[in-house]
């Protein structure tokens, strides 16, 4: 499939790729396929890639037509998927808060705290917070596993709110680790008034919490300075305006966007409409994939998608 090219005059060539990249843009409009081609061709130019899902519904497997689960399977040399389960990421966190909190608080609180634990697991967005822990954890394995990490992500607001979870947290958990702080203090205030030793003066559950809030901030660093997003859409106006809210929102708040992928171009597109999407998105650079009859199925399909820049 021949891909065009478009760049604005003031980009010469083709910056270097970044470590991260996320696929985003609206249901339907073909990320998964474009995700799985990039990751392909950073496999094929020999950097060790890791292709992720964070839709939850997932189809990154009927994409490269190889059964992908929980953890990263080999697709073709260099290259490795996995589709995350969300509820599975959820179950895990609430089991290593709980053996946090048996390590940490006494007994007689416990059954208290572990009905407090299932209350809150089953809230909105739980599932979503455990899968960027998830995704913040694997970027933490970029460059030293991973060369690549390239993200299938879900439509445009679940991948909004994903990116700035990281952000969004860390005044929380800041919140909750000077709660303890000043609990752990006045333990320690108790003990010098009635007199004694304390045996350890670590505290687990407060370690836990700087840890959280350090990785929380490395995470929304890399997002930043590491990071980019490359918007998929179809040339039709209703998309192209819901990308242009994505794409100013994304910018407004520091990330980087990338080259944008204009999917399923038929033949007889309406010439106003792409030239609105290459107009606003000139500084960019966009790609167009034409609408055919066959479904790229599998890693040899996908690689006549993959995008080769013409400067």
């Amino acid at each position: 499939m021949l891909l065009r090219f478009r760049r604005s005059a003031r980009t010469e060539q083709a910056p270097e790729a970044p470590a991260i990249v996320f696929f985003g843009g609206k249901g339907g409009v073909g990320k998964t396929t474009m995700a799985a081609a990039h990751a392909l061709r950073c496999a094929d130019q020999g950097l060790r890639t890791l292709l992720v899902s964070t839709d939850p519904a997932h189809s990154l497997g009927d994409a490269l037509a190889v059964p992908l689960g929980d953890e990263p399977v080999r697709v073709v040399d260099n290259l490795w998927a996995r589709e995350p389960d969300a509820d599975a990421a959820l179950r895990r966190r609430v089991r290593r808060i709980g053996d946090d909190a048996a390590r940490a608080l006494p007994r007689e609180i416990l059954p208290a705290v572990s009905r407090h634990l299932e209350h809150a697991a089953a809230g909105p967005g739980m599932a979503e917070s455990a899968l960027a822990d998830l995704l913040m954890a694997t970027m933490e394995e970029v460059p030293e596993r991973w060369d690549r990490l390239v993200v299938d992500s879900a439509p445009t607001g679940h991948l909004l709110r994903l990116l700035h979870l990281p952000e969004l947290l860390t005044p929380w958990v800041q919140g909750l680790a000077r709660q303890r702080e000043r609990a752990v203090d006045a333990d320690r205030f108790a003990v010098g008034v009635v007199g004694g030793t304390q045996e350890n003066t670590d505290d687990p559950l407060l370690e836990k919490l700087h840890a959280r809030r350090r990785r929380l901030e490395r995470a929304a660093t890399r997002l930043r300075e590491d990071a980019e997003v490359r918007l998929v859409l179809v040339p039709r106006r209703m998309v192209l305006a819901e990308t242009d809210r994505a794409a100013k929102e994304l910018a407004d708040t520091g990330f980087r966007l990338g080259t944008v992928v204009v999917n399923q171009v038929p033949a007889e597109v309406d010439p106003e409409i792409l030239r609105a999407v290459h107009t606003r998105f000139a500084e960019q650079g966009t790609v167009e994939s034409p609408l055919t009859g066959r479904e790229p199925l599998g890693a040899d399909a996908l690689r006549a998608l993959v995008l080769h820049p013409a400067g």
